[in-house]
């Protein structure tokens, strides 16, 4: 299937909305279709986004209305779209955990940090740059729940699993039995680098375990291509090798930030977003010594940068 932005059709009324390069922020959306209804999963960054794909996908809801959306989790690029499709007659759900964190601030925090007259604001700047967050209104679910659900979408059944904390709280699998398709959400990152914001990183391989065992052969990623289990694979041996890694260091006694220093990325290096490896051993050293330090996202994003270079390449241009 081609890499393309827009709806692509998976068959057996599925479809995914693919937004390359699948970077920072550009996430993928999904649609399943039954019987004179729809079940969306994720609305996207901001509203000029989930407008564009409403406006696209309208021949598809048009007969098929939208009944139901699943955030997959918390994070703005999964949720902040969710405004222009609530209403009278549209169930959101998302998992308790995730919802705990569906807030205004969530919103306020993204649009500040655009803002920031820092070389962390420089890099927010670049990534998303694209995306306005002034104006959103942060919109959480209608029904909430824990562990595993499922959904009537017209007549089919949509099973919702929830495989969180390990990218974030909340993290929910959205599987299509009687298609075989998978929508992971961020527990799947094809062609860049996961970030672990919650973990622990063994709780991630453990929802890279679970999709493995599913009966599904087309998966819809948070960001990146549709793939199959290859797909899982390559996730599943970057976390092993960052918590293998980071695991040493720890037991060597190396503070994190000579352990992430120290990481030398091999093939890894050539992912896009290599310096989330900051936030990943960060993770690891947090689950050896509940007693670290915990650094909110918007120092995680400074570190970030920095191991990607960002500073340098910013005085560079000046």
């Amino acid at each position: 299937m081609d890499y393309t932005e827009g709806l692509h059709d998976l068959g057996r009324g599925c479809h995914a909305w693919l937004q390359p390069d699948g970077s920072w922020g550009w996430s993928n959306s999904g649609l399943v279709t039954g019987s004179g209804q729809s079940l969306m999963v994720d609305t996207l960054f901001d509203l000029a986004g989930a407008r564009r794909m409403l406006d696209a996908i309208s021949p598809v809801t048009d007969t098929h209305p939208v009944a139901t959306v699943v955030n997959t989790h918390s994070d703005g690029d999964h949720y902040f779209g969710n405004e222009l499709v609530a209403g009278e007659g549209v169930e959101i759900i998302a998992s308790e955990a995730a919802a705990e964190l569906m807030n205004q601030e969530a919103v306020d925090a993204l649009a500040g940090v655009k803002r920031l007259d820092s070389p962390t604001g420089e890099f927010a700047r670049e990534i998303f740059g694209p995306f306005e967050f002034e104006g959103i209104t942060s919109t959480g679910p209608t029904r909430t729940f824990s562990g595993e659900t499922s959904v009537d979408v017209g007549g089919r059944e949509v099973a919702l699993i929830q495989v969180g904390p390990a990218h974030t709280p909340g993290d929910t699998l959205v599987h299509v039995p009687d298609a075989g398709i998978l929508y992971s959400g961020d527990i799947l990152f094809i062609g860049g680098t996961p970030i672990a914001w919650a973990g622990p990183i063994s709780r991630w391989i453990g929802a890279c375990d679970r999709i493995l065992d599913m009966d599904v052969t087309t998966i819809v990623p948070g960001h990146g291509p549709v793939t199959d289990k290859t797909g899982v694979h390559r996730v599943r041996e970057y976390l092993t090798w960052v918590e293998a890694e980071a695991r040493k260091r720890f037991a060597d006694g190396l503070d994190v930030d000579d352990a992430i220093a120290s990481i030398d990325l091999g093939d890894y290096a050539a992912l896009p977003e290599y310096g989330r490896l900051a936030q990943n051993v960060i993770n690891v050293y947090q689950e050896l010594d509940p007693a670290m330090a915990r650094p909110d996202r918007l120092t995680v994003l400074g570190r970030i940068a920095a191991l990607e270079g960002f500073g340098e390449k910013q005085g560079e241009q000046d």
